[in-house]
């Protein structure tokens, strides 16, 4: 018997065996799940409170990754007596936070005597706690539209001095010498 044309079928069908199986392989729907591609999420920015020796204390938004120094910085950096060396500025700043800058702050300093209503400069009056500079010029402005202030309570009187400001400065305030 002759094997030769048995062997060339065998290889013949295992060929075709194999050229099926890569073709079904190629040409068949991938299995599994689709790959997503999520965007990535924008970090939150901080909310902290920054109090004591600063220009204007209050709460700011910071970007993340941010520290002591630069919420120093959003509220409006240091102001005189605040004791820079008993914080760590290179603190990374928590959401929710508070920084509390030490030192003294500048109007308990500068009001230890009361101020006097009636000749004070705009610049001592911006000196007082709650009076920025449009309110200091107020004061000046009506004291020389209507005469000097009779009692402390006449500052009241003045567009902008609400009872809640009178209430902040009026321990630290005469009309007498």
């Amino acid at each position: 018997m002759n094997w030769r044309p048995l062997v060339y079928i065998a290889l013949g069908v295992l060929i075709g065996l194999l050229a099926a199986g890569l073709l079904y392989l190629t040409v068949r729907a991938p299995e599994g799940q689709p790959v997503t591609l999520l965007p990535t999420q924008t970090p939150k920015s901080l909310v902290v409170y920054v109090t004591g020796a600063v220009a204007t204390p209050g709460v700011y938004l910071l970007p993340p990754g941010s520290r002591v120094a630069d919420a120093v910085e959003a509220a409006g950096g240091f102001v005189e007596g605040a004791e820079q060396d008993r914080i760590n500025l290179a603190a990374l700043v928590q959401d929710g936070a508070q920084i509390n800058v030490p030192g003294v702050p500048t109007t308990s300093r500068i009001i230890a005597q009361r101020v006097n209503i009636n000749t004070a400069t705009a610049d001592e009056l911006d000196d007082l706690p709650g009076i920025g500079p449009t309110a200091a010029q107020s004061i000046v402005e009506y004291r020389l539209a209507n005469g000097p202030f009779q009692t402390i309570w006449d500052l009241q009187n003045v567009p902008g001095i609400g009872p809640a400001t009178f209430d902040r400065i009026k321990d630290y305030i005469t009309v007498g010498p």
